[in-house]
């Protein structure tokens, strides 16, 4: 049996998934969101629906979702989303493009979505509903949190861990061995040398520590 598949979102990283999906042969039944971009081209000819609630409607087993919500530095809601349908027992779809490299030695959780140019390694898990953006590199035995993003660019040498909730900015980089406490935010371009405790904001070159709070 074919399951119909729809996406939660309807911003630009919900138009990057879509042109993956189609690429991957997909057929997309609709894209469910109060806020969706008509503009975007990746969308035409796909139904819209303005209220995701009325998924609740359907049986969870005969359905994908897809979580289309971007992920930005101290935004809850793509995780929120995720949780929300999980919790009920609805199933989301992982996005995998056909242009990543991801080795089958890797494993991934629920609703992984890995974008153009990426790369995983052998050994690494990454968990449930977490963005791999594009061009980013996870190098071997990393383990990577829940709802995690790591932004275009990003490069995560061998043996890191992160946390749930943690955002890795454009072009960071981290060295091997390092762990990352739940949600940190890295800043873009940001270059990690020694593991950080949860709820820090770390940037610059020399990896500047502060704390959440004191944002």
């Amino acid at each position: 049996m074919v399951k119909a598949i729809y996406l939660l979102g309807g911003g630009g990283h919900a138009s990057v998934l879509v042109d993956i999906l189609k690429a991957n042969g997909a057929d997309i039944s609709a894209i469910c969101s109060p806020h969706i971009d008509q503009t975007k081209k990746a969308f035409s000819n796909i139904a819209t629906i303005n209220n995701e609630n009325f998924l609740f409607g359907k049986n969870a087993t005969d359905i994908l979702l897809v979580n289309a919500v971007g992920s930005l530095p101290y935004s809850m809601l793509r995780s929120k989303i995720f949780n929300k349908f999980f919790k009920q027992g609805y199933i989301f779809a992982p996005v995998l493009s056909k242009h990543a490299i991801i080795s089958p030695y890797a494993t991934l959780g629920h609703g992984v979505q890995v974008m153009p140019g990426a790369i995983v390694q052998a050994g690494v898990h990454i968990g449930d509903n977490t963005i791999i953006n594009s061009g980013a590199i996870i190098e071997h035995d990393c383990i990577i949190g829940k709802h995690n993003h790591i932004a275009p660019g990003a490069t995560l040498s061998g043996e890191v861990c992160t946390g749930d909730d943690v955002h890795i900015g454009t072009g960071a980089i981290v060295i091997q061995s390092v762990s990352i406490g739940e949600a940190c935010v890295i800043a873009a371009g940001a270059i990690v040398t020694r593991s950080i405790e949860s709820e820090k904001i770390v940037f610059g070159a020399r990896a500047n520590i502060q704390d959440k709070k004191a944002k």
